[in-house]
């Protein structure tokens, strides 16, 4: 622990310094504004549109809503009764870390300029030249930021589902520092702020690539290199708690898709709808599946698929037509049971709340479908296979591949980095008492 805390004291004097350099420097050229040409008519100024401004206030509340209390009680009733609050850690302090990263690095480093296409700068560290009166689009500019922290914040608390029950708490928290930093700011910037796979065209409405695949990746290679629990067991603590946290899940998603249009418009509207509808097929979809396979259809499964057809249409929602949610819910529901209930043990990896299985899996399917039903009637930033655009699908193949590849040997090379200074798992006995007990000196329930 005390390790910990010196690196962790470590990175707040380089970043304190960097900044301070930065600020009194200013050696960064920043872009400027082009005269009118002559016979050409000049472009409006954006300017800030109150109704755009409430909108998106109110949707990054619900995304914040998402990680805590949603994925947190999501996981906290899924786990063991002894690692329940351990579980629900893991999550509260994922979001506490991504919402002081950000601000002091991560916005910069994913929405500010562009160096080659893999990075942007380091201008806007502590959000330094984003003034009260800054626009993005026709929002202010630190709504935006802190509208894309939250997003930042639920991809590294995802991750958390796959190590629970035998990661320790130390090793976790300097994960997150460095994953955040190492493998999610980049892949960010590479879709969404201007890099190499926007510059492609790669369709990513709100985080299929940069958010679940990613996510989904960085859950299985870590299982790998942390090995099984001695009881892989799913046998959730409160099933209550898993239904309140899926609805909550559900419920925040409709800022995690509509917000995504960044304004309020039709766009959000459609994106809206597309999220409801693809999760409630999603859902029945898995529920009816477990239905005929075991004869019983289970709240556990119905939640599970809200999950799936949430994820999928993630990066289709504001890109595809009603039918295309329909369809990339019904899959998502579908070959996501599968996953789970025949891979996983065919495979025989400890993944133990099915990040991989559910996020990873449907993730890749909404953002391959994506490149398939994109409809340039929705967005016309978007066109897909069936309307005339075979390519889309190749560059939707594409980033999905580069964000496997990068995230796996990233991954990897973080763990491989933590275990240098700390152990990554609690001892077996830690592990058999409880990670809550010897991580924590607390107990969920005091019956």
């Amino acid at each position: 622990m005390k390790r910990l805390i010196t690196i962790f004291l470590l990175i707040l004097m380089v970043l304190a310094l960097s900044t301070n350099i930065i600020f009194a420097e200013g050696d960064i050229p920043q872009p400027q504004a082009q005269p009118g040409l002559t016979g050409q008519t000049a472009q409006p100024q954006p300017k800030l549109d109150t109704g755009d401004t409430a909108w998106m206030i109110v949707a990054t509340a619900l995304v914040m809503l998402m990680t805590v209390p949603g994925l947190a009680l999501f996981y906290g009733g899924l786990a063991k009764r002894k690692d329940v609050l351990n579980t629900i850690a893991m999550s509260f302090v994922a979001y506490c870390l991504a919402s002081f990263l950000w601000i002091a690095y991560g916005y910069s480093l994913a929405f500010s300029g562009d160096i080659g296409g893999i990075i942007g700068q380091f201008n806007k560290a502590f959000l330094s030249e984003v003034k009260i009166d800054s626009l993005q689009g026709t929002i202010p500019e630190v709504l935006f930021s802190i509208f894309q922290l939250t997003f930042a914040a639920i991809t590294v608390a995802l991750i958390s589902g796959a190590y629970i029950e035998r990661m320790k708490f130390s090793a976790w928290v300097l994960f997150t520092i460095l994953w955040m930093s190492l493998v999610y700011v980049p892949i960010a910037h590479w879709v969404w702020g201007g890099g190499f796979l926007a510059k492609m065209g790669a369709l990513d409405f709100a985080g299929g690539t940069v958010v679940h695949i990613n996510a989904g990746v960085a859950a299985l290679v870590g299982v790998l290199i942390l090995g099984k629990r001695k009881n892989t067991l799913l046998v959730p603590n409160n099933l209550t708690l898993v239904a309140i946290g899926a609805a909550l899940l559900w419920f925040g998603w409709f800022g995690f898709n509509a917000g995504s249009a960044a304004a309020s418009n039709g766009l959000a509207a459609q994106a809206f709808i597309n999220t409801n509808t693809a999760t409630a097929v999603a859902a029945l979809a898995w529920m009816f599946t477990e239905w005929a396979v075991t004869k019983k259809p289970t709240v556990l499964g119905l939640a599970s698929g809200m999950i799936a057809g949430l994820v999928a249409i993630t990066p289709a929602a504001g890109f595809v037509n009603i039918i295309g949610s329909i369809i990339i819910g019904a899959l998502a529901g579908f070959i996501c049971y599968f996953s789970v209930t025949a891979m996983k043990p065919k495979l025989g990896y400890d993944d133990a709340l099915d990040v991989f299985g559910i996020h990873g899996v449907a993730g890749i399917i909404g953002a391959i479908l994506t490149g398939v039903f994109a409809d340039p009637a929705i967005n016309e930033a978007g066109k897909g296979l069936l309307y005339g655009n075979p390519e889309q699908l190749w560059t939707q193949t594409i980033a999905v591949l580069v964000t496997i590849v990068y995230t796996a040997i990233m991954t990897a090379l973080i763990f491989l980095v933590i275990r240098i200074f700390m152990k990554i798992r609690v001892t077996e006995e830690e592990e058999i008492i409880g990670l809550d007990s010897s991580q924590h000196s607390e107990r969920a329930y005091n019956l």
